[in-house]
């Protein structure tokens, strides 16, 4: 049915076709879960009438059933069956959708197949993609239930003395034991790291007086959830109690901006005047938010330049942050759908926890 709505699309901007190489997008319209299989070619093949197949190495013969699919094995030419499967579906030359994180190598191979016009697929994709139906909402939700799992367990745990990268490390496996993995590499951020909003946890032990910022993800059937919380270890510098009151109100007040038919820079900047306001405005770096699906980061993007009209079935985070050099810094990301109004998906305790 995906691939019908994208073809109807197609049909309506005058695209010959799309080439969709592994990844999410693959499997938003086919449900297959297909790994890109390193120099070997893997391409999902549609025309504008929705007459779709597959072309894939002969390593996926015993996992890929009751779909469309040529397979080629290593020492023919891939590329020659992608010809023929080209002709085959009436795709010869014109307007071409190509996966925007395609191999360079495998599309210029295509470029010598016919006189096509490459357009990339994310603009026209992410209209589908954007707006959750009712049985993905479903799975955001699961994902985002087990980092609010994983928070309360963290919060049980002897913190003081461990290393970063010994705290990020036991997060994953805590994550991995409740569900289908990592959304991204989980990241533990102490002290004066904090001030890196995307800092590499190391080295640095975590001890009494610190704010550790806590980010991470997980992932059910696919779908990605990205919380942020801070937490304070023994009595923390005033200044970062401070910085945290502040944070909480920005991300508050984004929250409660957020509405069907709202521009997304309207929610980016009910945090940014928050933060500005409180003095703080060049410590925030970063947009407010980014869209969460089979992606982690995806439209909308709630930025300053957010030109989206949010609508319901919308899923992204909001996730002010201030970050002080020298001192530390301070995120509170929550995920949110847009439900008529702003409905949070991450309940984990949002006020300043010391342990």
């Amino acid at each position: 049915m995906r691939i019908g709505v994208l073809s109807k699309i197609m049909t309506e901007e005058e695209f010959e076709g799309a080439l969709i190489s592994p990844g999410s997008n693959l499997y938003y319209l086919t449900g297959l879960r297909i790994h890109e299989a390193g120099e070997r070619p893997t391409l999902l093949v549609i025309n504008r009438d929705g007459v779709h197949r597959l072309l894939a190495p002969s390593l996926y013969e015993n996992s890929i059933r009751d779909f469309p699919v040529t397979f080629w094995h290593d020492g023919e030419d891939p590329y020659a069956k992608l010809s023929a499967i080209l002709g085959e579906l009436g795709i010869s030359s014109g307007r071409l959708l190509v996966e925007d994180t395609m191999r360079a190598d495998w599309l210029i191979n295509v470029m010598r197949l016919g006189s096509f016009e490459f357009h990339p697929l994310g603009p026209v994709i992410r209209r589908l993609r954007m707006r959750k139906d009712i049985a993905e909402l479903k799975l955001v939700k699961k994902a985002a239930e087990v980092v609010d799992e994983v928070f309360e367990e963290i919060l049980s745990w002897d913190l003081v003395g461990m290393r970063e990268r010994d705290l990020a490390f036991r997060i994953e496996l805590a994550i991995r034991e409740r569900s289908d993995g990592i959304s991204f590499e989980p990241i533990v951020a102490s002290g004066e790291n904090g001030a890196n909003p995307h800092h590499e946890p190391g080295e640095r032990k975590l001890r009494k007086g610190d704010m550790v910022i806590l980010d991470y993800g997980a992932k059910w059937e696919g779908y990605c959830s990205d919380i942020t919380r801070t937490i304070a270890l023994g009595r923390p510098d005033p200044k970062l109690v401070e910085i945290y009151e502040v944070v909480k109100e920005a991300q508050e007040n984004a929250f409660l901006t957020v509405r069907d038919g709202v521009k997304a820079r309207e929610v980016d900047r009910a945090a940014r005047e928050t933060i500005e306001n409180a003095g703080y405005g060049r410590y925030f770096t970063h947009r407010t938010g980014h869209g969460l699906g089979l992606d982690v980061h995806e439209e909308p993007f709630i930025g300053p330049d957010g030109e989206v009209t949010l609508r319901n079935g919308m899923t992204f985070t909001i996730e002010p942050g201030i970050y002080v050099p020298g001192l530390g810094g301070v995120r509170i990301e929550d995920d949110v759908v847009v439900d008529g109004k702003g409905k949070r998906l991450t309940r984990a305790d949002r006020s300043l926890v010391q342990l």
